[in-house]
């Protein structure tokens, strides 16, 4: 067990789960960001309920969430580490292995700070269905993101998490990935959503759009975001500029880390 408080020692012990031979595209760091994304977007500015502190998706309701389908692998990727480590909160270890997987697959640096605490019970849970629906339009983003407290901006750097990782038909029962290199971090989701011609695909009893070569595909949410307007115009600079994603993405990521974290007594961290 390392001592209280080294986040360096469990840092490390994240970078070595990363690579899974057997798992995806042999890596679990997209899944690790999916879990850390989907533990802090359930916040609601309003009633200041959900997000990352908490880490309520231990309990059976907001874990059988469909949104949250699959993510049972990740956590299951973490517990080892969590069990080597047991000063550190789960709400802790899955935002810190998000930032850790989106560094290591060569994103951003994206700021992280410790101190959520785990919520023991389920009536915690915030309610299912606050996370984005991938099937809907810019109607349905905005809706959610808003509620979160979250700008257009800011909305389409978060959807960039698209550049890494895959679809499954037992998830969402969308298939496939958004790029050539999902365990890559990189703004080719943006470059391919622009580049490409996106013609629907009927899959799994849903539509989904695919690209000439039918290798690639994209949501209806994604798409969303190059038939609006204010949308269309964050996604080509993002296409043309690469680090201006990146910083924008470490700058959202770091807040969406951040939902639902009362820090106003934390003087003692």
């Amino acid at each position: 067990m390392s001592n209280v408080g080294d986040y360096a020692a469990v840092r490390e012990d994240i970078k070595k789960i990363l690579p899974q031979p057997g798992y995806d595209d042999g890596s679990a760091g997209p899944v690790l960001v999916r879990l850390a994304w989907h533990a802090s977007g359930t916040y609601d500015v309003h009633s200041k309920t959900g997000g990352s502190d908490g880490a309520t998706m231990r309990f059976a309701m907001e874990a059988n969430d469909p949104a949250n389908a699959g993510l049972d692998k990740a956590r299951a990727f973490l517990e080892p580490i969590k069990q080597k480590h047991p000063w550190i909160s789960y709400a802790d270890l899955w935002t810190l292995a998000g930032v850790v997987a989106i560094e290591s697959m060569d994103g951003p640096i994206v700021l992280w700070k410790p101190g959520r605490s785990d919520k023991t019970a389920e009536s915690s849970c915030p309610p299912n269905g606050r996370l984005p629906d991938a099937a809907q339009g810019e109607q349905h983003i905005r809706d959610i993101f808003y509620r979160m407290g979250f700008n257009d901006r800011e909305i389409v750097a978060l959807i960039g998490a698209h550049t890494i990782g895959r679809c499954h038909a037992d998830r969402s029962g969308f298939v496939g990935p958004w790029t050539y290199t999902p365990t890559r971090f990189s703004n080719q989701f943006f470059v391919q959503l622009v580049k490409q011609n996106w013609t629907p695909k009927a899959v799994n009893g849903q539509t989904q759009y695919k690209d000439d070569g039918d290798e690639l595909m994209m949501l209806p949410a994604d798409l969303a975001l190059i038939k609006d307007p204010k949308f269309r115009e964050i996604v080509d600079i993002y296409a043309k500029d690469k680090q201006a994603f990146f910083n924008d993405f470490a700058s959202a990521f770091g807040k969406l880390l951040e939902l639902g974290v009362d820090r106003s007594s934390q003087a003692k961290l």
